[in-house]
């Protein structure tokens, strides 16, 4: 299996920001590939000369085909002051993602989504569903070329699958989700992590970083606004 060296960002004593590849899973799962969270964890061991369990917080995820900016906790502390920041979304997450179809404006998707535990799938329902949880967004299209939008997307919310589903649910689904889209066997995902923003857990300033996507599959048809935006 080839090594994976996810690119860091940045790295203190509580903090460890990195770029996280697509298709490679945040933390341990069925499949038994290699994981972000174990990745990172020898990474510090070796670096730091750790013996013994290391630890590292995981306080939010992206889908295994999504890559992106992920920030990891260092210090129990950190951890538990970034994930009430998430859980009250007290922090800035924008993404890329290229829409089949034509995104003529922005546009503000509210709906409720449920889960299902049987195939993992999340579908917008009503309100008043047992379990459903609100979400929130804001997509902001930034170019639009043959039959395809780039857009820039602020989550407001946090709920599993929300940018997939959302924009499916709107009638433009991403191009290359396999799951909610349509894609096509060997298309990956075109939904990125590009920024993160929030307050550092300890010394409390303000922290951002970006990153952007390769330059591959769907993404290359934008590539000149997509580097326009660093």
């Amino acid at each position: 299996m080839k090594e994976v060296n996810p690119p860091i960002l940045y790295e203190d004593n509580h903090l460890l920001v990195v770029v996280k590849p697509p298709n490679v899973p945040v933390q341990a799962d069925r499949s038994g590939d290699d994981d972000l969270l174990s990745i990172l964890k020898r990474y510090i061991g070796h670096k730091y000369q750790k013996p013994g369990a290391v630890y590292l917080g995981l306080v939010h995820r992206l889908d295994r085909p999504v890559g992106g900016v992920m920030v990891f906790a260092r210090t129990s502390k950190a951890a538990a002051r970034l994930s009430k920041a998430f859980a009250e979304h007290a922090q800035d997450r924008r993404y890329l993602a290229v829409l089949q179809g034509t995104l003529g404006e922005a546009r503000a998707l509210e709906d409720w989504l449920l889960k299902n535990p049987a195939d993992g799938m999340v579908r917008v329902v009503g309100p008043d569903t047992p379990g459903a949880k609100r979400a929130r967004l804001k997509s902001t299209p930034l170019c639009s070329r043959d039959g395809l939008t780039l857009t820039r997307v602020t989550l407001y919310t946090g709920r599993a699958h929300q940018i997939r589903v959302q924009h499916a649910h709107a009638g433009f689904p991403l191009w290359g989700d396999a799951r909610y889209g349509g894609g096509k066997p060997g298309q990956q995902i075109a939904l990125w992590a590009c920024e993160l923003g929030f307050e550092h857990p300890v010394r409390r300033e303000p922290l951002r970083f970006t990153a952007l996507p390769p330059m591959t599959g769907a993404w290359a048809k934008f590539q000149d606004i997509i580097e326009a935006l660093t």
